[in-house]
């Protein structure tokens, strides 16, 4: 974020404009009771004297207060009411947008809103009000309110298009706040409410909340992309009149009712696809364009051969959201073209429906509620917040929720076919898990594999419109924790995360209680003989809650069986003699006793090493030998986690460690060093070969011995072998 310092000195001029702008009396008090009632005449005089009733409450709750750019608080929510009413919103939203801060600003409650404009009135203001919390605090506690926006907005989605006008009103006045607020809230409107008004498909909303945040946050930018635009428009006027004018003479010859628009590309669009793409403005194609308004659906495509035949078309531009709409519910058709003179122009053709679900999307639903079409829109909208829930529910903590709802809100759409021909959309760079996920969870979680096109493809293979994939799945299979590092959707890192932490949970517990049952043996008593309701001290000294907790603990090797029997014992009988165990002691390894262990693959420790080990989350008690690679850079990096061992006098069973051997390059060498490790009494448990140049290469080769003496004389053994120049132990 270097850039960002040096634009606040020269951005400062741009500031005091927003200042300026924001108290101007027709942006920070834009409607009047008079001009609300006016722009709600879609609503009977039942309906409006209901909306007339709640200005007027509010009006009275709000008495006295203003806002910073000096105007009575009323024309805040009057002014989130207009911006509703242009979407014809229902009496029940308009009313709740009026009220929408008077629980926070007066002594009104729920239950007394409820009593006096209805439940539905109040459900919606409650949630609002709920709303107004989010991103007041940092990380953790940012991402918990943001859940709750997701649960509001599951179970009233007029919820969210009350706080989306709320917000797009607050930012039309951020000039008003002061610079860190400033760049705090135009940053959380670009990263959130921007998208998710995208994602329900309100373009109207979307596009100046963008502008606006983008104007607030990098001014400088802003206007520079601005005043590029205004030169290329004022360039290019005369030739954008004549292409239009080209355009509906070519319509009106083939008897196609249409209306041609020119368009422009909002500047925070372009200021994106510039980044993310890395282009000069000269390069981005849809700078300009024309929309074509017809009456049918079937004009969108006579319209689209017209235009043509007019101008050559751009390969691959062409894309047909008509028979294969957004999630959002756009349709359209859209095609690039060659104009007139070679300038590169976008072209948008849709029916006026589509054109009002395009600038309204969800409230679409409002607007035209006979259309059928307009319900599944809205069904979609429900179907995402569904979706929310369920993210929410499967995910670990409210951060990771976040991290999986921005991956949801920037979706670029590829279209797959299942093998019935149903057509699933998913985001650029899916995978056939990503496809299984989205087909159902239970399809993800038993994946195995999968043809893409008829052929057996990767799991991990991106998918392209217009594939044909299935799904091979097995009864006991589990997901894979390497699938996470290429699925793309949410919902499947979700649902792989939270498959994979119950799996986790589930043999840690059993794990734990084999362990704490065998120290428990020692004093001839068992976990099923304790009683743990007499034992919750134990239980918070420990930092858990519950017994399966305390057995996790112990499985996951966060915990001593050892020491956990010991406290429980004495807690459960005074006259136990406890044994402490001796801190910073060396600790005897006793194949499993006591904790969990593992045996670094660094190094590959065998009885008779000096050894060490530390405590890792999930694996236990980590096993290395003293002069390990991976020890030297913890000592450095943190010295007091690692605890001194020793082995047992006693120990049995072979132990894998891995060699390092150099040899001349010729056909048998391996089948020789692996005869010569056998014969030694060893075991061999793989070999990979590292070519080096035209006379050497490099085995690396996993053995098993019992100790380190045995590993000596098989490494002598080898030394002798007349191919093999040097040797080492790995991770020495």
């Amino acid at each position: 974020m270097s850039q960002q310092p040096a634009e606040h000195a020269p951005g400062s001029f741009f500031v005091a404009q927003l200042a300026e702008h924001a108290k101007q009396s027709s942006v920070a008090a834009p409607a009047t009771l008079e001009s609300l009632v006016e722009s709600l005449s879609y609503l009977s005089r039942d309906e409006l004297r209901l909306v007339k009733q709640a200005h007027a409450y509010a009006t009275h709750a709000h008495d006295g207060q203003s806002r910073r750019t000096g105007h009575a608080y009323i024309t805040h929510p009057t002014a989130v009411a207009q911006i509703l009413s242009h979407m014809h919103m229902d009496p029940q939203t308009i009313m709740a947008a009026l009220l929408h801060d008077v629980i926070e600003d007066s002594a009104a409650n729920k239950q007394m809103l409820g009593e006096k404009f209805g439940d539905s009135v109040a459900e919606i203001v409650d949630g609002v009000s709920k709303l107004s919390k989010i991103f007041s605090s940092r990380d953790e506690a940012q991402a918990e309110n943001f859940q709750k926006m997701a649960m509001a907005m599951a179970k009233d989605i007029r919820v969210i298009l009350v706080k989306l006008a709320d917000r797009l009103h607050n930012m039309r006045t951020i000039g008003v706040m002061s610079s860190a607020q400033r760049r705090r809230i135009a940053k959380e409107t670009l990263d959130f409410y921007a998208p998710i008004a995208n994602r329900l498909g309100i373009h109207t909303v979307k596009t100046e909340l963008e502008d606006l945040g983008f104007k607030a946050l990098y001014p400088l930018r802003a206007d520079l992309i601005n005043q590029s635009v205004v030169a290329a428009r004022g360039n290019r006027k005369e030739l954008m009149e004549e292409i239009r004018d080209t355009i509906t003479a070519a319509m009106n010859r083939e008897g196609i009712a249409a209306d041609v628009k020119a368009r422009e590309k909002n500047s925070y669009s372009i200021y994106r696809k510039m980044k993310s793409k890395h282009k000069s403005f000269a390069d981005i194609m849809d700078v300009f364009g024309f929309r074509i308004v017809v009456d049918q659906p079937d004009a969108c495509y006579r319209a689209l051969g017209v235009v043509h035949n007019l101008y050559k078309p751009v390969t691959s531009r062409f894309k047909d959201y008509i028979a294969i709409p957004k999630t959002n519910g756009y349709q359209s058709l859209h095609t690039s073209l060659f104009g007139m003179h070679g300038v590169p122009i976008e072209v948008q053709i849709r029916t006026k429906q589509m054109d009002a679900v395009a600038d309204n999307g969800i409230a679409g639903h409002w607007l035209y509620k006979s259309d059928g079409d307009f319900d599944s829109n809205q069904q979609r909208a429900r179907q995402w917040t569904k979706d929310l829930l369920e993210l929410q529910k499967r995910a670990g903590d409210p951060l990771e929720f976040i991290e999986s709802l921005k991956i949801d809100l920037f979706p670029d759409e590829v279209y797959i076919f299942t093998p019935r021909g149903k057509i699933m959309e998913l985001p650029t760079g899916a995978s056939a898990v990503d496809f299984a996920y989205s087909v159902h969870t239970d399809i993800g979680n038993q994946c195995v594999a999968c043809r893409v096109d008829g052929k057996l493809a990767p799991l991990s293979q991106q998918l392209e419109s217009g594939q044909r994939v299935e799904i091979i799945t097995a009864k006991e299979s589990r997901p894979n924790p390497d699938w996470l590092t290429f699925v793309v959707t949410s919902r499947a890192r979700s649902a792989i995360r939270h498959e994979l932490k119950h799996q986790k949970q589930g043999e840690s517990i059993r794990l734990g209680r084999k362990l704490l049952n065998r120290a428990l043996g020692n004093a001839n008593t068992s976990i099923n003989t304790l009683d743990f309701r007499r034992l919750r001290r134990v239980f918070k000294e420990l930092g858990v809650r519950r017994l399966n907790e305390l057995l996790a603990a112990i499985g996951n090797g966060d915990l001593l069986a050892y020491v956990v029997a010991q406290k429980l014992l004495a807690a459960d009988d005074p006259e136990y003699a406890a044994v402490e165990v001796e801190g910073g002691g060396p600790i005897a390894i006793r194949g499993g006793e006591g904790l969990v262990m593992q045996y670094g693959r660094c190094c590959g420790p065998v009885p008779g090493d000096h050894i060490v080990g530390h405590m890792t989350p999930g694996r236990g008690f980590v096993v290395h030998i003293e002069a390990c690679n991976n020890m030297a850079e913890m000592r450095r990096r943190s010295p007091h986690e690692i605890i001194p061992a020793r082995w047992t006098s006693t120990t049995s069973g072979e132990f894998l460690t891995t060699l390092r051997i150099n040899v001349q390059r010729r056909n048998g060498v391996v089948a020789e060093i692996a005869s010569e490790v056998t014969a030694a009494d060893a075991g061999v448990d793989g070999i990979t070969i590292e070519e080096r140049n035209a006379e050497a290469s490099t085995l690396v080769i996993g053995v098993t011995v019992k100790s380190r003496s045995h590993l000596a004389r098989l490494m002598r053994r080898l030394r002798n072998v007349a191919v093999v120049i040097n040797l080492a132990r790995s991770g020495h």
